[in-house]
């Protein structure tokens, strides 16, 4: 078994498509969209074959920005080695965006920074 994909709801679907084709190299596939419902998504595929469903549609309320809580907390993308982990997460810093985990050795040997896209979603950012 594997996880097929994560999906996330958005106020603005066309910039956290943008924002994980610029800095993680998504492919997104075609939009869809459901006018009766007010509904649209994109698929957004990544090299390995893991998939974020980005979804918009009017009347979601907006989910509450606790620094962590119970649920879904974080996912994490692996982007290959020590070095992208660090030059991704200081790409990300400079285009302004919060980064609220530096990067590190985790105590069970993990390498990894944490940032926030565009919704306030955490990535860890690992190798």
């Amino acid at each position: 078994m594997k996880i097929d994909h994560i999906a996330l709801y958005t106020t603005d679907i066309e910039k956290l498509k943008a924002f994980y084709e610029r800095y993680f190299n998504a492919r997104a596939g075609e939009k869809y969209t459901n006018p009766k419902k007010q509904f649209q998504s994109y698929f957004l595929s990544f090299s390995e074959g893991s998939r974020i469903e980005i979804m918009q549609k009017s009347g979601i309320p907006a989910r509450a920005q606790e620094e962590e809580s119970m649920g879904l907390t974080h996912f994490a993308i692996a982007v290959g080695d020590k070095e992208k982990v660090d030059l991704l997460t200081e790409q990300l810093r400079t285009d302004g965006y919060a980064i609220v985990g530096e990067p590190r050795t985790t105590g069970d040997g993990y390498y990894e920074s944490v940032a926030l896209d565009p919704d306030g979603n955490r990535i860890e950012i690992t190798i």
